[in-house]
């Protein structure tokens, strides 16, 4: 009986030990080097991808950064005062003396205080008609130097206009700042146009009534010599008594 126990447990051994070949081969891990190596590039692949779609991202966002830079408005603008500046000359010029900027007007002065002397004038209109041609001019003198005054002063406003118009292109941040604030100088020169036209109607208006001033003088001077010349009753001295 003692013999036979040894042999049994030899026996359960050793049946235990003989195994099928599947199930052998299911109980062993096999590593395949190839495989592994194909799992690493796949990988590694894989993350290749996923940078690149990270560096396109941050390359769209870098581009919405830019285009929102390019659609920011100029936080300057010298408008309203280039428009205040246009206006005070516009209001020089609508507040012309005497004889203003209007066609009407000036053929009607041209017909009546301007035109040509005429014996059927009196010497009384014709002295009325000097007096109004040189008041005329005098006005016109004064509206000219008015309007001069005006622009002079706004050379120091357009002065600083222009400094802060061109720090803020140098300093914009797209281009749309850049084209506004382009556009802005522009329309600072254009100011500059308004004011060079207007100081040059208003400095014409009085040379053009000073010349007609002299034109009708002459004619005057020519008819009253007329006058003075024509026949009639000579002159006849007579006794003057001035002191007693």
């Amino acid at each position: 009986m003692n013999r036979i126990r040894p042999i049994l447990a030899a026996s359960i051994i050793a049946m235990t030990m003989i195994q099928s070949p599947r199930e052998a081969k299911a109980q062993w891990i096999v590593f395949d080097p190839n495989n592994y190596v194909q799992n690493v590039l796949t990988a590694a692949r894989e993350l290749q991808q996923i940078n690149n779609q990270i560096t396109s991202l941050q390359n769209e966002a870098q581009m919405l950064i830019n285009q929102a830079k390019n659609l920011t408005s100029l936080p300057y603008s010298s408008l309203q005062q280039l428009e205040q500046s246009i206006q005070r000359t516009q209001q020089l010029l609508s507040q012309a003396q005497r004889i203003a900027y209007d066609v009407q007007q000036i053929d009607r002065a041209f017909s009546t205080t301007y035109a040509p002397a005429s014996a059927s004038m009196s010497d009384g209109l014709l002295v009325a008609n000097a007096q109004t041609r040189w008041q005329n001019s005098v006005a016109g003198l004064q509206d000219a130097m008015r309007v001069q005054a005006s622009v002079v002063g706004n050379l120091d406003a357009n002065r600083t206009q222009m400094s802060a118009l061109v720090t803020a292109s140098q300093g914009a941040a797209g281009a749309l700042q850049a084209s506004q604030a382009g556009n802005q100088l522009l329309a600072l020169q254009a100011q500059q146009l308004a004011d060079l036209t207007a100081t040059v109607a208003a400095q014409g208006r009085a040379q053009t009534l000073e010349s007609a001033q002299r034109a009708a003088a002459q004619e005057q001077g020519r008819e009253q010599l007329r006058r003075f010349l024509s026949p009639g009753q000579n002159y006849q001295p007579t006794t003057v008594q001035m002191f007693h």
